[in-house]
């Protein structure tokens, strides 16, 4: 169950998991969007939470099967792509862009995300994707307020 968890139900043994990881959780972001539940920023702000913190949990016991930040460990994308899209309007646009974003500092790695993958086992492999989140998320936030959306 950790396995299948952490590699998001299997898109993680698919060439190129991370970004495909991503973009699902988009596609699932967007479903969750037309919800009710939606309306409420903290439900989301709290699944997030979730995501991120069963990711820690995953991340450490399938680390002595899989090694150090596996690449089929994609459960740090869908909370990274979780958090660039928090507390912002609804709309694709914000998704597009959110994407992209995220996918930038995902793979650069700028501004001290590197060092994030140095934290021990789960927590390593979840707070880089996290931090790249929080960057998008800060980078989305500026353009909200400069560009009507």
């Amino acid at each position: 169950m950790n396995k299948l968890i952490a590699s998001w139900f299997g898109i993680g043994y698919i060439k190129g998991g991370g970004t495909i990881a991503a973009a699902v959780t988009c596609g699932l972001v967007f479903l969750f969007w037309k919800t009710p539940a939606a309306q409420n920023a903290w439900i989301f702000f709290a699944l997030t939470i979730i995501i991120t913190l069963l990711g820690i949990y995953v991340g450490n016991k399938v680390e002595p099967f899989w090694g150090k930040d596996s690449y089929r460990v994609v459960i740090d994308e869908v909370a990274g792509m979780m958090v660039t899209l928090l507390f912002l309007p609804l709309n694709v646009y914000i998704l597009l862009i959110g994407f992209v974003l995220f996918r930038f500092f995902d793979i650069l790695k700028p501004l001290y995300i590197r060092k994030m993958e140095a934290l021990p086992a789960g927590t390593g492999v979840m707070m880089d994707d996290v931090l790249a989140g929080v960057y998008g998320n800060i980078v989305l936030q500026i353009l909200v307020l400069f560009v009507k959306f």
